[in-house]
């Protein structure tokens, strides 16, 4: 797809059964949501797919489903994030091979790395997946004039998902640092800071899947220059951000869960605090105000 992208880009999350068994029609189904939801894109596997607990062997595997499923419907941008620049070049070509519109990819996520070596894992992912790449910024190492740097210096690098905390603060610097040479900032963290990122000139946002409807609604909102309304709908949605940024992945999954799309709430990521019956009582609460912007 030759257009820039934008909008709301949902990070897709693992399906997993009680067993730990991945359920692929699920993730089809979810896939399906996204699109009927009005989201612009999709992005499978990254941190909020568990991708760090998932083999090789699903990544590859599940990102062939996803691609398949969503049919050109609109674009996926495929997760290659790897410990070393071996890993990642593997599986952003893989993408690319298996259809994907975009990569995205954190920089080397157990070590870190140098500034040198984080170029090079970069430039290693860039060339190996020959279309557009998103830098996930959501861990020390980078900063503003590096990501400029890379946008500026090393071809198929485009985009940014800007993660950092204070993260409109950061998106200013990039959209100052690197100008015509980045084609977009995308927010992340669950789009707590959302309007403010929008400002500040994001052009889009990865927030998970569970109430992705909502957040299109936003989007659309401010791109139809009504800021009130944006402001309305972020507020009803707030309180389910708080809850996700408090209680994490497993919050998401239960709302998949009572909206249809996913039959289990189970996680693959080891040690993960389960929502006991008093936070599926807050979570009652919390939909009873966004449940009316339900669009699916």
């Amino acid at each position: 797809m030759a257009e820039r992208f934008e909008g709301v880009f949902p990070v897709l999350q693992t399906p997993v059964g009680e067993q730990g068994e991945i359920l692929i029609d699920d993730l089809r189904l979810e896939v399906d949501f996204c699109v009927q939801a009005g989201a612009r894109g999709l992005v499978f596997p990254v941190l909020g797919s568990e991708f760090q607990f998932l083999t090789d062997t699903e990544r590859r595997q599940l990102v062939e489903v996803v691609v398949k499923q969503a049919g050109g419907r609109i674009p996926v941008v495929a997760g290659a994030a790897g410990t070393v620049w071996q890993v990642a070049a593997e599986h952003a070509r893989h993408a690319a091979g298996a259809g994907a519109d975009a990569v995205i990819a954190l920089p080397p996520y157990l070590s870190g790395g140098t500034r040198a070596e984080i170029r090079q894992y970069y430039e290693a992912v860039a060339k190996a997946a020959g279309i557009p790449v998103f830098i996930q910024h959501s861990q020390g190492g980078m900063d503003a004039s590096l990501l400029s740097e890379l946008l500026t210096e090393v071809e198929h690098i485009r985009y940014i998902k800007e993660e950092m905390h204070p993260s409109a603060h950061q998106i200013s610097a990039v959209v100052k640092g690197a100008g015509a040479n980045c084609w977009g900032v995308f927010g992340g963290a669950h789009d707590r800071w959302m309007l403010s990122e929008l400002r500040r000139g994001a052009t889009g946002f990865m927030p998970a899947v569970e109430a992705v409807d909502v957040h299109a609604q936003v989007w659309e909102a401010w791109q139809a220059g009504d800021e009130k309304k944006a402001r309305q709908v972020f507020n009803q949605l707030l309180p389910l951000i708080n809850f996700i940024l408090i209680m994490g992945l497993p919050v998401c999954k239960e709302v998949l869960v009572r909206r249809g799309v996913f039959r289990s709430a189970a996680m693959r990521t080891p040690g993960t605090l389960g929502l006991d019956a008093e936070d599926q009582r807050e979570l009652d609460a919390i939909l009873e105000g966004v449940r009316p912007l339900f669009r699916v």
